[in-house]
């Protein structure tokens, strides 16, 4: 199983970026990684500069945003999505896009519903629960 520490997943998505940017050669994975870096602009300075970003720590009570753990979300999704695991969720995830007209807004609305289940498994200590995501996923418009 793919288990990256915290400084392995943020060097995968500093070095897909810097492939993309400089048109080297990318393996599906990093295709997937630099197109989601690409359709986050708030996000590219931090990419473009690893040096002052590759360590830094984030804290989420004051609002900054770990670009980090975002993408890392997206990655999840795209992959549960090409897969539909768990079951239900590539249709709820066409019906929420549709009811909001955009697909990088619906994939947020999965990525949230994604992140309340982590809390959720965390906090109670047993492993993520697929009815949690979806009765989330249900409430999303």
């Amino acid at each position: 199983m793919f288990d990256p520490s915290r400084d392995e997943a943020r060097r995968f998505l500093i070095d897909a970026w810097a492939k993309y940017r400089a048109q080297a050669p990318l393996s599906d994975l990093e295709q997937i990684a630099a197109g989601l870096i690409a359709l986050h602009p708030e996000y590219h300075a931090t990419f473009e500069h690893p040096e002052r970003n590759v360590d830094r720590d984030y804290a989420p009570e004051t609002g900054d945003v770990n670009p980090f753990l975002h993408l890392s979300l997206h990655l999840a999704v795209a992959e549960q999505l090409a897969i539909d695991q768990p079951p239900g969720l590539r249709a709820e995830f066409e019906r929420i896009r549709k009811a909001r007209g955009d697909e990088h807004e619906a994939l947020h609305a999965l990525l949230d519903c994604l992140g309340e289940v982590v809390w959720h498994a965390q906090r109670q200590r047993t492993p993520p629960d697929a009815k949690i995501y979806l009765d989330c996923l249900a409430r999303a418009r």
